[in-house]
């Protein structure tokens, strides 16, 4: 068995106000097309006023994780792809989200670590993604902090699941 451990110097600033009780860390990053990019660690911790924003979640993209961020109505979800899993179980959470219009992406699990949003920000690799977010011009293999830049003014805001 191999663990890994992260030199310090490779870990984000983040301050004592960025972190929940639990150690899990919440922040905003910049904005773009008027929305915030709100970083979670754990999708569990989103909030009624990250409804609409883009929400960058560590979490994998499985289908509770779908069901969660579906009350919140991101402009944007994205996930870690977790390994994808058998029968797509590690980003399933992109089908549930793009039946309700909401586009939402998984970076590869090999960029970027799972249950870490600052990671996925700053090396995560979109490895998949659902039909809405490829109409509005994401694609697999480009990085996350750069295609969400580019395509940010695209990024509309999703209607709430009734």
């Amino acid at each position: 068995m191999s663990f890994f451990i992260a030199n310090v110097s490779d870990l984000p600033d983040i301050s004592s106000a960025d972190c929940m009780e639990d150690g899990t860390v919440k922040r905003v990053v910049t904005e773009t097309g008027g929305r915030e990019i709100v970083l979670i660690d754990s999708i569990t911790m989103v909030e009624i006023g990250d409804s609409g924003q883009v929400i960058v979640s560590g979490s994998h993209g499985g289908a509770n994780v779908g069901e969660i961020t579906l009350r919140y109505a991101p402009s944007l979800a994205v996930f870690n792809d977790a390994g994808i899993g058998k029968d797509r179980a590690g980003v399933i959470a992109l089908d549930i989200l793009g039946e309700q219009g909401i586009p939402a992406l998984a970076v590869s699990h090999q960029s970027a670590r799972i249950g870490d949003a600052g990671d996925m920000w700053e090396n995560g690799i979109i490895s998949t993604l659902n039909s809405v977010a490829e109409r509005l011009g994401f694609k697999a293999g480009a990085k996350l902090s750069e295609a969400v830049g580019a395509f940010g003014e695209q990024i509309v805001q999703a209607r709430p699941a009734v």
